[in-house]
């Protein structure tokens, strides 16, 4: 990831929409990296002036992106190896820097990830950074649950959480 709260000039954000099995994604990146991926109308979802434009036929970052996606959607990765920008406070990167360590096929809980910053009494404020993640499964938001197991807020919605949870063998079919 780039210093906290950077990001690429304006002029230089393109955007593209890929279907997955999971529904349209909208992914954005500046000219050096990756700053968004997004479900289609999930929570958080950007204004469309913070995606720039659409990105011509040919784009390094958004290729890449789009190809390792569906191939970890279709089970054949288990990880991305993408140049990350995402914009946020620097509370916000420290918990995403977290969710980065989660291995794949693995959980944690918010109450967890506090503890793991040096603030056990932040999993509230770990539960918003981690709701507004912008790099949605890339950043695995989708591997962290509530302290009683349950599948608790997920900005892309609780039905994509289950399927990723599912696609890592975390859920039963």
């Amino acid at each position: 990831m780039t210093a906290h709260g950077t990001t690429p000039p304006m002029a230089t954000i393109r955007h593209r929409h890929i279907d997955t099995p999971l529904g349209t994604y909208v992914l954005a990146a500046g000219d050096d990296a990756l700053i968004g991926v997004w479900r289609e109308a999930q929570k958080h979802f950007p204004v469309v002036a913070r995606l720039g434009e659409e990105a011509p036929q040919e784009h390094s970052v958004l290729d890449a992106a789009a190809s390792q996606l569906l191939a970890y959607l279709a089970g054949e990765r288990t990880g991305f190896d993408l140049p990350l920008a995402p914009v946020g406070t620097p509370f916000q990167h420290r918990v995403w820097e977290q969710l980065q360590t989660i291995p794949y096929g693995a959980t944690t809980t918010y109450g967890k990830i506090a503890e793991a910053l040096d603030s056990p009494r932040a999993a509230q404020a770990v539960g918003a950074a981690v709701g507004a993640n912008p790099l949605s499964i890339v950043v695995p938001c989708h591997r962290v649950l509530a302290s009683s197991g349950d599948l608790t807020g997920y900005a892309g919605g609780t039905q994509t959480k289950e399927a990723l949870l599912r696609l890592e063998g975390m859920l039963l079919s």
